[in-house]
């Protein structure tokens, strides 16, 4: 009878465990911060420029190496060490194309956004190339500094294409340092009008981004998320997200309290060529975080 019921208790524990143990892997999976996407609604993606002195095939590569899924590619980066001297142009001919669409599928990178680019024409006809080129390589957002008269035609340009425009933001005097004037420029437009929230640059413009981002509420698509070491100083440099000036969790906690939707490129523009350690910890610290947000909805 002891027998038995040994057998009995140890029938039930092995079954307790069979049931658990999917649940506390897929738990622990969800928890661990080098999994990948932690938060069903963001995206984490590099700027190319972080590895500006190396070749967009050596970005991917690295993207990779960080374990993103997505990549923003900014206008005439090398392309790879075999043609330094084809650039990453959205003129470019459909041979070099083809070689980054191969090169972005062998590495599981999708190229999700492009910029900061602004025809030098501000002409329909310009700007049809651009947004041709988008299409053609699947990317979901140009980020520019266009000037405010051509929002009417980038507005209607943005509706056929199903393509964002995202107004990117230079520190002070840059046009769209404010952003008041972002957000002036997208009132009355469709939801592909928005802003590119550069962090960094808000700080070294004197201006707290969490602020900015509650003023933005609705209009944000992407970031260059960044933070910094000093605060209102324009020689400010990249540090580790989260050990900086810039509210990195505060600022993560006010989006998901908004249901913000979109990328977050790290554009980290410090200790060029050497900067992967701090590149991996800004990747960790970042899911961390959301893991965070996620479990405390």
């Amino acid at each position: 009878m002891a027998s038995k019921m040994k057998f009995s208790i140890r029938s039930a524990v092995l079954v307790i465990i069979s049931f658990c143990l999917p649940l506390i892997a897929e738990q622990d999976k969800a928890m661990d911060p080098k999994s990948g996407e932690v938060h069903k609604e963001w995206k984490l993606a590099v700027q190319a420029w972080t590895f500006h002195n190396e070749t967009f095939f050596e970005a991917v590569d690295n993207a990779k190496t960080l374990g993103l899924k997505y990549i923003e590619a900014y206008d005439n980066q090398p392309l790879s060490k075999e043609e330094p001297q084809v650039k990453t142009d959205y003129l470019m001919d459909a041979k070099t194309k083809e070689k980054i669409k191969a090169k972005l599928a062998q590495a599981g990178i999708k190229l999700i956004n492009y910029g900061v680019v602004t025809p030098t024409e501000n002409s329909e006809a310009e700007w049809r190339k651009l947004f041709d080129f988008a299409k053609d390589m699947g990317i979901e957002t140009i980020v520019s500094e266009p000037p405010e008269e051509a929002f009417d035609m980038l507005d209607k340009l943005c509706q056929e294409y199903k393509i964002n425009i995202a107004i990117h933001n230079h520190p002070k005097p840059s046009h769209y340092w404010n952003p008041d004037t972002v957000l002036k420029v997208c009132e009355g437009r469709s939801k592909y009008i928005g802003a590119c929230a550069d962090t960094g640059h808000w700080m070294r413009s004197g201006i707290k981004p969490f602020e900015a981002i509650k003023k933005l509420k609705g209009r944000i698509i992407s970031f260059h998320m960044k933070d910094l070491n000093k605060f209102g100083d324009p020689n400010a440099h990249d540090v580790i997200w989260g050990t900086g000036v810039g509210d990195f969790k505060e600022i993560l906690a006010e989006l998901n309290r908004q249901n913000f939707k979109g990328i977050f490129s790290i554009e980290y523009e410090y200790n060029w060529g050497k900067n992967m350690p701090e590149l991996a910890k800004c990747v960790e610290n970042f899911n961390k975080v959301s893991v965070e947000l996620s479990h405390a909805e």
